[in-house]
Formats: structure tokens, sequence, C-alpha cells
């Protein structure tokens, strides 16, 4: 019997524990190492930001979902991996063997890169449910106080559709409030143009999110770098395409969002031969680490390298898409070994997205996610806006029934016939 340890509970933590069990069955244990005891689906903390989500809507309990599957839960949380024991330190003075482990931490979020940034300084992320519910006492505190507000991505980030997705929730929470008039928006991204979004855009997210930009008075700045963040103003650096300073800009505001940069989390970080200096993980195209041949990762904190050169640094996302493919490779592969066997599965490379806009969206199809691609499609609608509350209602209800059926593969086969994703007739009370 071998004992397969899962390090993390987000999505792909989640689903990769579910399926590990499914393909092992009884024989071997898997245990799964947290930061606590709940799952939280964070597509849906923009919501949650403007009040049209509580906390209890979008979290699950893990414990009695864990049990019925006979997953092992540590809520403890990791303090330090060390590969070379095939052992994880507990925050708690405890540790966890293991004869196989899977990376799923996610990411840490890198607020403190940029002086001011992040919740503990003066802007607001979407990014944990805790962040999104300060959030939303800062968006009551704007709406009795309207002002000027500042939605983005920080350089280095490698996450934007939330910061699109959130830009247009909160102007349609804003015009539902009938104070929209009062606050003029500004969106400040690392993005080399519109609708870039880490993958050098797809379809024409670039003219579709510009059009977006301008029908909801948005305006924005785009190869920007932020320098400092004050109480009441946001100090941004805008380049131009040699890299030399275009414009510097100062934006007063009494409300801003902005996403970080993200980095490894400090457990497994400055591990020689796991991660890279920005503390990813290594991975080869099986989602095996190079170095140490029992260690997988899947999801957010696996390293991949960036779509090409631009001013401001932009990273590469991974969707739900790229990570439910990589938790089906893993858990093949890890059973092929297990057999005696060489890994042979690989996770497709490819993004499916629903980007809400609280009354609409864009929606987008990436096959291959890096170009040249052989889809690239995107399109809006309100129809977007109902697939995302569908997406939620599933995917949550797939987590506390313990399924790892995977979403994404099913999405991007409707979403390549397009006609099926508009007829979706869903409850859009968001």
């Amino acid at each position: 019997m071998a004992k397969i340890a899962v390090l993390g509970a987000g999505l792909g933590g989640v689903i990769m524990a579910y399926e590990l069990r499914d393909i092992l069955g009884k024989e071997h244990e898997i245990v799964v190492v947290n930061k606590g005891d709940r799952y939280s689906f964070v597509p849906s903390n923009p919501w949650v930001a403007v009040g049209w989500r509580e906390r209890e809507d979008i979290e699950v309990e893990l414990g009695p979902v864990f049990a019925r599957r006979d997953i092992k839960l540590h809520p403890q949380g990791a303090a330090r991996l060390h590969p070379q024991e095939n052992r994880i330190d507990l925050t708690d003075g405890s540790s966890v063997s293991y004869d196989f482990l899977v990376i799923a931490t996610g990411p840490e979020l890198a607020f403190d890169e940029i002086e001011g940034l992040g919740p503990e300084g003066h802007t607001q992320s979407i990014c944990e449910v805790g962040h999104a519910l300060k959030a939303k006492e800062a968006f009551q505190q704007l709406v009795r106080k309207p002002g000027p507000v500042i939605v983005g991505a920080a350089q280095g980030a490698s996450c934007y559709g939330p910061a699109y997705e959130f830009t247009f929730v909160l102007d349609k929470a804003l015009r539902d409030a009938r104070i929209r008039d009062q606050v003029p928006m500004t969106f400040v991204t690392a993005e080399p143009y519109i609708g870039h979004l880490g993958l050098d855009g797809v379809g024409d997210t670039k003219g579709l999110l510009e059009a977006e930009m301008r029908q909801h008075h948005v305006k924005w700045i785009n190869n920007a770098k932020i320098d400092k963040v004050d109480s009441d103003m946001m100090h941004v650096t805008e380049l131009a395409e040699d890299g030399s300073v275009k414009a510097t800009h100062d934006l007063p505001f009494a409300y801003s969002m902005i996403l970080p940069a993200f980095r490894g989390v400090s457990a497994v970080r400055d591990i020689e031969g796991l991660t890279n200096p920005r503390g990813f993980i290594l991975a080869d195209k099986h989602q095996r680490n190079p170095t140490f041949s029992n260690i997988f990762s899947v999801g957010v904190c696996v390293a991949i390298p960036p779509v090409g050169k631009t001013p401001v640094p932009v990273g590469v996302p991974k969707t739900g898409f790229m990570i439910e493919s990589m938790v089906t490779a893993t858990a093949h592969n890890i059973a092929r070994i297990l057999d005696g066997k060489e890994p042979d599965a690989q996770g497709s490379w490819n993004a499916v997205c629903l980007a809400d806009f609280g009354d609409g969206g864009v929606a987008f199809v990436a096959q291959p996610q890096i170009p040249p691609r052989n889809v690239n499609w995107s399109s809006s609608g309100k129809w977007v806006h109902a697939a995302k509350i569908g997406f939620e209602k599933y995917f949550l209800r797939k987590v506390r029934i313990g399924k790892s059926e995977p979403f994404y593969e099913k999405l991007a086969l409707q979403a390549l016939g397009i006609d099926k994703l508009k007829s979706i007739k869903l409850d859009e009370d968001a």
C-alpha cells in the first residue's frame, strides 16, 4: 500500500484527492494537508466583495466529505517540506510522511513587493474570501461616500480575468446603487494591451474588452508599474514598448482593488531542484518534478514561463481547464507508477474561461493556451453571466458530494458549439 499526500485543498487539491481515490480505489492511503478545513470557491469572490454572495454560500466543510471518501485531512497546514526525507512538517510540530506527493498549494500573494499594496495596506483584494469580505466593507463605505476607483493587476501578476470581472461587477453594483455617475473608474494593468490576459490575447479579447471599457466609461493604463500606494493616492509609471518611461501618474482613489504578483508558498520555496526562483514548482510534461521523481504538482503553483517579453513583467494564468487536466494526468501517472509502468499522460494546455461582468460577460477558448493555437475563440453576451452561475453551482456541488468528474472538458466541447452554451437557462439571481 502506498501513501499519497496532497499539499493544498483549493480547486486543484480537492479534486486531486477525489480523483486519486477514484482511480486508486481503497487499496492506497490518501491524505490532504491544508491550512484550514474548508474549501472556498475563489471565482465567486468578486460577488462576495459587492454583497451578491455570503461566505457560507461559497464554502464547503471538507471534514465530512473527506471522511466519506476515506481521505484523511490535516488542517494544521504545512510549515516546511523535506523532499529528501519524503516528509512534510506541519505547523503544530507534527509531520506527515508520504510515498508520493502532489503539490497543489496555489500561490502566496506578494503584496509586500509594492509599498502600500494589499488588505494590510491601502488596496483591497479578491484573492481570498476573507479579503473579499473586507473589500465588501470598503465597497459599502464607497456607496456612502462616492469617489474615484482604481481596479487592476500589478506588475508580475499572472491572473488578469478576475481584475476585469471585478471592474464590471463593481460597475454594475454602483449602477444598482445609483451612484455610478459619482465614481470615475480607472483600470491599471501590467498587460501590454487591454485583453492580453497573460496569453497574448484570445480571439478578439482586445477588441471585446476595450469596447466594454468604453461602453462602461472605464479609463485604462496599460504597461503600468505600480511604484507605491498611499492611503488615497496610487503612484504609477507607464512604460513605452521599449521599456522607457512614457508617463507617470498620481491617481487619487477612494477605493482600489489590485491583484498582486504571485510566488510559491514558504513551505516549498527555495528548495533546490524543486522550485524556480519565484518558488513555483518545476514539472515535466507529466507534472513530475525532474529532481524528486515521487513529487508531482498541479495548479497555480506550477512553474510556467511567460508567453513573451513585455515592458512590464506579465505572468501566465493557470485556468480551471488546465488545472483539471493536470489533475487527471497526475492521477493517471501515479497509478501507472504503482503498477510498475512509466508515466504517459499529459495535461491539456488549453484555456476555457467565463468572465462574468454582472449582467453580461466575455468567454474565450484557447487550444492550446500558448499561441499559435488550433482554436482561438472569444465572445460576449448575457449568456456568459448565466453560464458562470451554472459553473459555480455545479462545482460547489461536486466538492460537496466528493465527485472528481471534470467539468471543463464538457464545457470546452460545449463552447466549441456556441449555440449550446448560449441556450443555457439558469437562475440569474447573482
